[in-house]
């Protein structure tokens, strides 16, 4: 028990340098760069967020600029330290000590996904030559690939789960922070982490799969730090400030293509304008394929959360037991039908 929970432990803080974690130590710094615009915008009343947020202390004209005032508009006591916050360290915990009980066991594994595709393709299509001899041609594509089939597939789940109310009940803990941290990307409940897992060895073992049909064993992907180069691209360019109160648009054109912070803030809103909207993760096109793409500059006020049953997840007894017990009624024809979505 003391070596799980050392080795556990130390892995949680690695996540401080992996590139292909959220709050690596370079998105962090980014994110804090690009702040910065934002905070100057705001004190000189040049711009304004539509996030009711208080903590945000009104500019008093010819007022000087300093790093106390950024350091307390960056990470207000208020958000911080509420206890939506607090749940939400709590959850980056206890997650990964379940993940690594239970998870080994029971998620699916890349590797049998991608011999199965393979030797399928193989199967309908016949042994083919490598399409190209290029290593370089073979990296791009393989790279693209894999960030292009990982973003429709976090779409289509992440729609899964609001749109199918039994799902939609797991999914709750997640749009149930009042608040918005970094620390918020992790405030998921283990049924849905779950379904992650899966998708992620899914998506990988078919773009595996599928390149390795078609270009052979020499599959190699352009990284950066070990991570997708598109995806160190997505999360240097803010991906921490989504969950976050600093609202950050990339203007209508770019979110045309590709989600900005503002957006996901929007969808974590509890006005049931802005339900099921921006479920995109890095590309906006799927969004706006399936006509749920809102732009940041159409948002007016916003406020998080969801709404009145928030009170079922001020404990983390209430996170990890309610959406179990709100799930199973939905399996009953009559109790089923009696309750209704809602954020």
């Amino acid at each position: 028990m003391i070596e799980f929970l050392t080795s556990n432990f130390s892995e949680l803080a690695s996540y401080l340098w992996d590139a292909n974690k959220r709050i690596y130590w370079g998105y962090v710094a980014s994110a804090i760069l690009l702040a910065i615009p934002v905070f100057i915008a705001v004190y000189r009343r040049q711009g304004s967020s539509p996030l009711a947020v208080s903590h945000i202390p009104e500019p008093i004209d010819g007022e000087k600029l300093s790093v106390g005032k950024f350091i307390r508009f960056l990470l207000p006591a208020s958000i911080y330290f509420s206890q939506s916050a607090k749940n939400d360290y709590w959850l980056f915990i206890f997650n990964k000590l379940l993940k690594a009980a239970l998870f080994p066991a029971i998620v699916i594994t890349m590797v049998p996904i991608a011999l199965g595709t393979s030797n399928a393709i193989e199967y309908v299509f016949g042994a083919l030559e490598p399409v190209s001899s290029s290593m370089q041609t073979t990296m791009i594509v393989f790279t693209l690939l894999l960030f292009v089939f990982d973003d429709l597939t976090r779409f289509l789940l992440h729609l899964a789960l609001h749109k199918i109310p039994f799902l939609w009940e797991f999914h709750k803990v997640h749009h149930s922070a009042k608040v918005l941290t970094p620390m918020t990307i992790y405030r998921s409940h283990p049924v849905e982490s779950y379904l992650y897992a899966c998708r992620m060895a899914l998506t990988q073992g078919f773009v595996v799969g599928v390149c390795y049909y078609l270009f052979g064993p020499t599959l190699k992907m352009i990284d950066v730090v070990g991570a997708n180069l598109f995806v160190f691209l997505f999360n240097i360019m803010g991906s921490n400030l989504r969950h976050s109160h600093i609202w950050l648009s990339w203007g209508d054109k770019v979110e045309n293509w590709f989600i900005s912070p503002a957006q996901h803030q929007v969808h974590h809103s509890d006005s049931p304008k802005y339900f099921d909207v921006n479920l995109g993760s890095a590309l906006a096109i799927w969004d706006r394929m399936a006509g749920t793409l809102v732009r940041a500059s159409s948002v007016k006020s916003l406020s998080i959360g969801i709404g009145d049953e928030y009170a079922q997840h001020q404990t983390l007894r209430g996170i990890y037991l309610e959406p179990f017990k709100r799930a199973a009624l939905l399996l009953l024809p009559k109790s089923g039908r009696s309750i209704k979505k809602s954020k």
